[in-house]
């Protein structure tokens, strides 16, 4: 299935392909209080529709994770990171994505704040 997602404004605007069979809500400083519901995907099904200059990233801890928000309103759409294989992927904040029922969606806590 393709999904297409954005931030709040329409600044930040993506398209993921891939099934959508889980989600976490992490309990580490960031995501807890950003109130994310991640699903990873692998980069190659990611497609940013914005031009990169348009969006504001944040690193923090190992600086690993490149959390990409908008400038202007603020959302937090995907971030980009590595796996434990080393692939690129791209954890997509499900909040933000069109037509998805968040209720359909089984949400498994991961204790990020220990990590």
């Amino acid at each position: 299935m393709q999904y297409k997602g954005s931030c709040h404004c329409g600044n930040i605007q993506f398209q993921v392909k891939g099934e959508i069979d889980s989600a976490i809500s992490c309990n580490c400083s960031i995501c807890q209080r950003k109130g994310t519901l991640l699903s990873f995907f692998p980069w190659e099904e990611f497609r940013l529709l914005t031009p990169d200059a348009k969006i504001s990233s944040y690193t923090f801890n190992k600086e690993v994770i490149h959390h990409k928000f908008c400038p202007i309103c603020g959302v937090a759409p995907y971030a980009e990171g590595v796996d434990q294989k080393g692939n690129k992927i791209a954890a997509i904040n499900i909040r933000c994505l069109e037509d998805l029922d968040l209720n359909k969606v089984p949400v498994q806590h991961f204790n990020g704040k220990d990590f």
